[in-house]
């Protein structure tokens, strides 16, 4: 089992997640989260560093048994890059999942998800 997370632009939340129901990966979470990453370095102005400023992005939770992960991450992959070679499209994480339990019947592991 694998646990997938990806912070991407909220702009791509509807394609991404749309391209997602369509490779029959239904099972998301989405949380709205703030951050930066290259896309904004650090200046200096008049002799001050001036930090940035953290980006609204949206970050997918997704757990998903191991025959699911390539496709899940190139579907994200595909919809999420904007094609313009610029950073900001976001990153993808992918863990090993420990356990899963499925609260209302006790169901553990594979059957779970």
């Amino acid at each position: 089992m694998k646990l997938i997370t990806a912070i991407i632009p909220e702009e791509k939340l509807d394609e991404v997640r749309e391209a997602l129901i369509e490779a029959e990966i239904e099972r998301i979470t989405v949380a709205r989260v703030s951050g930066h990453g290259r896309q904004q370095e650090i200046v200096v102005q008049r002799g001050k560093k001036v930090v940035p400023n953290l980006i609204p992005k949206v970050q997918i939770t997704i757990a998903c048994n191991d025959e699911f992960e390539d496709i899940t991450v190139d579907t994200i992959v595909r919809t999420a890059r904007h094609g313009e070679g610029a950073v900001g499209d976001g990153k993808i994480f992918v863990q090993d999942l420990k356990e899963c339990v499925r609260i209302r019947t006790g169901e553990r592991g594979g059957q779970a998800i």
